[in-house]
């Protein structure tokens, strides 16, 4: 089971960083179409030949790799358990020769690069147990550019959703192109500072298009868009309609006395890979068509 494990992650970072999620593509041809700006439509023009060539050579879609993330939803039953961080590590320094992924590990306090993706906590891995006999891995690997535009501020509880609106729209604008956009937003609202950018960076892998189940949650991310998008910094900063493709929300109960809301940002190379692997040791990928 170790080997499986192992052998699945890898594939997944190499879909990953080469091949994006149907649903991106389909957003980003939508945008290519519709959007207004010359200037924007020639960005979105360019980052689609980027997408073509980039699965037409199997080479990244990008040359910073990110920061290798993975999501474990492991069955309680799933006889492989103790094999699954030694696997994710092990796939992770695979994935960096035969890929090949960029070296993005370096420690803060010696700047040294590990070489091979892996370090203290790194690849991190955000673990949660369920049901069930089978392991749902997702690889995200995370781009520093869109990292670096993620933000937490603690609002007092009176400003609310006001605050909320007020925040997201002076920080996007505030950013600006940094992040490459058109991005994807995720909004953690609620728990605490930690709480609320884990639920707002693993927003960020629902699928575009995709609303949370809350009618009135489903109906602010539709507003947030619309206002992100009338800021006119459009793809990648120069101008247009297309600033985001989606907004996500999602949200913990908070402390009375603490209003918490993260915002994480996804670059347009908004990548991801999913497969669950059954108790039978058959393989199943959800986001991208394999045969295994």
């Amino acid at each position: 089971m170790k080997d499986l494990i192992e052998n699945v992650a890898t594939k997944l970072l190499e879909l990953a960083v080469i091949y994006l999620p149907e649903d991106v593509k389909e957003a980003l041809r939508k945008a290519a179409e519709d959007e207004p700006s010359e200037v924007g439509r020639t960005q979105l023009k360019a980052i689609l030949e980027n997408i073509r060539l980039a699965e037409k050579t199997k080479t990244p879609i990008c040359q910073d790799t990110g920061t290798i993330i993975f999501y474990v939803e492991a069955g309680s039953e799933f006889k492989g358990l103790k094999h699954i961080r030694e696997a994710l590590v092990n796939a992770t320094k695979k994935a960096t020769q035969t890929v090949p992924l960029r070296p993005n590990a370096v420690n803060p306090f010696t700047g040294k690069n590990s070489g091979d993706n892996t370090g203290k906590y790194i690849p991190y891995i955000h673990w949660e147990i369920v049901e069930g006999d089978s392991l749902k891995l997702t690889a995200f690997p995370k781009g520093g550019g869109s990292e670096n535009t993620c933000f937490c501020k603690m609002l007092s509880p009176g400003e609310g959703l006001n605050g909320l609106k007020k925040l997201l729209i002076d920080h996007i604008i505030a950013v600006g192109g940094m992040p490459c956009p058109p991005i994807i937003i995720g909004i953690g609202i609620g728990g605490g500072s930690d709480i609320a950018m884990k639920i707002a960076k693993k927003a960020l892998l629902k699928p575009i298009g995709e609303r949370n189940p809350d009618k009135e949650i489903a109906k602010l991310e539709l507003e947030l868009l619309e206002a992100v998008n009338m800021t006119g910094i459009g793809p990648m900063g120069l101008g247009g309609k297309y600033t985001a493709l989606d907004v996500h929300i999602d949200y913990a109960h908070r402390h009375p006395a603490s209003f918490p809301v993260a915002i994480a940002t996804q670059c347009w190379a908004a990548r991801r890979a999913t497969a669950v692997i059954h108790s039978d040791g058959s393989v199943e990928f959800i986001t991208h068509k394999v045969e295994w």
